[in-house]
């Protein structure tokens, strides 16, 4: 975790997202990688044993309590809604496309494309892995010690989804930090700790990086601060259904709705409207349930929880 955190502060001090395309492909590789093997894996096991494991409605009574498993179950839907969740980066991956044709346009295809292909990678996964271990699945396929061989490819495999995360990391902060740094200057122009860029040569003349001193211990505390909480607290499946609950509905349902209801100038009471805001608040339900259910996965860890400790 220090040696990650180490990487994000050099990485986290590219100035603008435009700049960070190349990380974005490099963990989108990463991640197809990475599931790539985990589904590979999965589909083995299966053929391996000759059989599915598990059962249709999921783990069994008795491995687990009732209300452990309905737990769970909204828990799940927290980390449903963290990997569909992506309006934070949307706007400013819009901003960096060219038109013709219009970003609009552009990105409502690559959204389109990006959401069936994950879907499909992340519906695989999960339905191989549980076919594969059934009742005793991880919670993580390849960190978890769901499979042990072979080797190297688990290596491939694990060193994949570090990158992934370096570069996703990037992709999630850097909106933080624009808004973050926009209204910093916005409140105080005349301040140069805050506005003044210094030019740094690197390896030559014709090579140099701008540096803003506010830019570099802000984003520094930041990484820093990301850091220790996520060594504090290593639960990864409670943490991140959590984080998906939290922004899942006022980010991807809630404010696209209304931007939408204003822009059609769709009436109040219509069907249109009573349809979509009944979305909404079918979503806003999702979001509650999924929250509880990771917050009681969270109370359970704490009760074995040691700081600084990795949680096998």
């Amino acid at each position: 975790m220090l040696s990650f955190g180490i990487v994000e502060i050099i990485l986290s001090q590219i100035p603008n997202f435009d700049q960070i395309w190349w990380l974005s492909i490099v963990a989108a590789i990463m991640s197809f990688t990475y599931s790539s093997i985990g589904l590979t894996l999965g589909i083995a096991k299966v053929a391996e044993s000759g059989s599915f494991k598990g059962t249709l409605s999921g783990i069994t009574v008795g491995t687990v309590t009732q209300s452990e498993k309905i737990w769970r179950s909204f828990q799940a839907l927290g980390d449903i809604a963290f990997a569909s969740s992506f309006a934070i980066v949307l706007i400013e991956v819009q901003d960096t496309i060219r038109s013709p044709p219009s970003e609009t346009k552009t990105m409502k295809k690559a959204a389109g494309f990006s959401i069936t292909l994950t879907t499909i990678f992340y519906m695989l996964c999960g339905c191989m892995g549980y076919a594969a271990f059934g009742n005793t699945a991880p919670g993580n396929l390849l960190t978890g010690f769901g499979f042990y061989n072979p080797f190297w490819l688990l290596d491939i495999a694990n060193v994949s989804i570090v990158v992934h995360l370096v570069g996703a990391y990037q992709v999630f902060s850097q909106p933080v930090y624009a808004f973050v740094e926009k209204k910093v200057v916005q409140t105080w122009p005349d301040t140069p700790f805050f506005t003044k860029e210094y030019k740094l040569s690197l390896f030559s003349s014709r090579s140099s990086y701008n540096v803003n001193l506010f830019r570099l211990v802000w984003r520094t505390l930041f990484v820093c601060f990301t850091t220790i909480v996520a060594m504090l607290l290593p639960f990864f499946n409670d943490i991140v259904g959590f984080i998906g609950a939290l922004q899942f509905w006022p980010m991807t349902v809630y404010f696209p709705v209304q931007m939408y209801v204003v822009q059609k100038k769709v009436p109040k009471w219509s069907v249109k409207w009573i349809c979509v805001q009944t979305m909404s608040m079918g979503c806003l339900l999702i979001s509650l349930a999924a929250a509880v259910g990771s917050i009681s996965g969270i109370m359970l860890d704490l009760n074995v929880y040691k700081p600084f400790k990795t949680m096998y």
